[in-house]
Order: structure tokens, then sequence, then C-alpha cells
């Protein structure tokens, strides 16, 4: 796969910035249509809004949630429901994802609002709030069908493996200890060695004739 990567202890401005450039570079100003995949974390949405509004003459940018997380939200939910069972938790929870996944968001956030909960199960109320809770806050980024019918991903399982080949695989050997200035300036390099071959040759090329 052909990616670049940014690595380091940035803030969202400097990081923005970056991006940007990035995408700059990629021709991204061309493409008809910008699309931000990503979890739930906390500012991501927010981010992605302010530095990516979409491209010029076309539609805002599309947020989409990663398919992945909501399963998970929707997991921990179904243990809560059958902790000792799990025959009945895999069972509910391949109900749930393939209404998710077919029928989008919208669609499982209206299962959950009528689902039944046990009586003298207080922690599963807990998580039965939390996960409706963070499907609901979510549910404009879940139109799962029509992103697979477009063809887009709904996974962000490239990225997530991008965090542990960038950066874990380098910063987490057995014995190391890393202050804030080593990590940041290594998680540079590691981006740039796992990039693209011409973003390292570049690199290098550019600090050798400067």
């Amino acid at each position: 796969m052909r990616a670049r990567y940014l690595s380091g202890l940035y803030d969202f401005d400097e990081l923005g910035l970056l991006l940007r450039r990035q995408a700059g570079q990629v021709g991204m100003s061309r493409a008809e249509h910008w699309i931000g995949l990503t979890d739930g974390g906390n500012g991501l949405e927010n981010f992605l809004r302010k530095n990516f509004p979409g491209p010029l003459g076309q539609d805002e940018l599309t947020l989409i949630l990663d398919f992945w997380h909501a399963s998970d939200s929707l997991c921990k939910l179904a243990k809560a429901l059958h902790p000792a069972d799990e025959a009945a938790r895999q069972a509910l929870l391949t109900t749930w994802c393939h209404t998710m996944k077919h029928e989008g968001g919208r669609r499982i956030v209206e299962e959950l609002e009528k689902l039944p909960l046990p009586r003298g199960k207080p922690s599963a109320r807990v998580q039965y709030e939390e996960t409706l809770g963070y499907l609901r806050n979510n549910v404009h980024r879940m139109d799962y069908p029509t992103y697979m019918a477009n063809g887009w991903s709904i996974g962000s399982g490239a990225m997530e493996s991008a965090c542990k080949t960038v950066v874990g695989q380098r910063l987490k050997l057995a014995g190391m200890r890393w202050r804030e200035r080593g990590t940041n300036e290594l998680c540079h390099l590691r981006a740039l060695y796992r990039s693209e071959p011409q973003q390292w040759e570049l690199f290098w090329s550019r600090n050798v004739h400067s």
C-alpha cells in the first residue's frame, strides 16, 4: 500500500497543518469527494471539519465512524447482558452487527431503544446507557450501507496497524525508556521510514544538499 504517515507528539494545530500539506502534495484538492475515517476519539470530528471542510464546489467532508469501534461498543453491551453465556452473547452481537452494517446506525439505535433490560442487573443498565449514548452521538457518521455501496472503507484497520508498525515496533522494544524529546524525534523518523520509499529518499536528499 502506498501510504504516508505522520507520527509525533503534535497538538491538533500542528497536526492539521502537516496533514493539509501532505494532502496538497498528493493532489487531494483534485479529488471529487473527501472522506474522514476515524474512531470516536474526542475532538477528532471537529479537527477534520476544521482542516478539511470539503472540495470546492462539492459537498462537505464525509465523516465515517470506524465500524469496528462501533462493533466493540455493541460487544460490551452484549457481554453485560449475557456475562456467563458465550453463545447467547455471540448470537446477539452477530445480529446487531449485521443490522448495523446493512441497515445503518440509525436502525441499530432504534433497536437498542426498544431493548428490554433485565431486572436486577444495574451494571447492564450502565453499559446500555453508555453504548446507546455513544451510538447516538455518532449516528450521523454510521450510514454503512451507503458507504459500502460507494466502495468506501468502513474500517480503520490500516491505521490501527500503522500504530503498531510505525511506532510500537520501534519504541516498545524490551528495556527501552524514552523521554519526550527522543520519542518525538524518533516518531518523525519512523513515519518517514515506513512511508512510501520516495518520502525517505527525498528527506535525506534535501538535508544533504541544504
